[in-house]
């Protein structure tokens, strides 16, 4: 019996580790699963809108989490599994590469040294993309 894609999701979350009580935006991982086991359209998928705004809400981490002292490429990478689980087309993969970039360069603007006030937008933006990430799971997983 075939899997369904939110059984597959949920393999490959528990195979890398990530649950939601242990990692930040765990749904990620299931996100990841349930959109690799998507049939590729031509027609725009219903979790476009969010999938967007999770690519700006990685974006955003990334430059900031970066910015008050985490060395490394964690959430480029996270970003990069994303656009690998989705192989858009390249007018689809620009639209989500524009999207990473707009959240990382609106904080680099914004932001030259960490503050308090940086490290509450992490927060509130790692909030957000778990929720993304378990909406996108929840809604679209089958």
């Amino acid at each position: 019996m075939p899997l369904t894609r939110l059984a597959a999701a949920r393999i490959l979350a528990h195979k890398i580790g990530m649950t939601r009580h242990r990692r930040p935006l765990a749904g990620l991982a299931l996100a990841l699963g349930i959109l690799a086991a998507a049939p590729a359209h031509g027609v725009e998928a219903p979790y476009e809108k969010p999938l967007l705004r999770l690519a700006e809400v990685l974006g955003s981490i990334h430059y900031l989490r970066n910015l008050c002292g985490e060395a490394g490429q964690e959430w480029r990478e996270r970003m990069e599994a994303l656009l690998e689980a989705e192989a858009p087309p390249p007018a689809r993969r620009a639209r989500m590469v524009a999207s990473f970039n707009h959240g990382y360069r609106s904080f680099e603007a914004s932001y030259a040294v960490c503050t308090e006030s940086a490290r509450a937008a992490i927060r509130r933006y790692m909030k957000e993309g778990a929720e993304l990430s378990s909406d996108i799971a929840a809604r679209y997983g089958n």
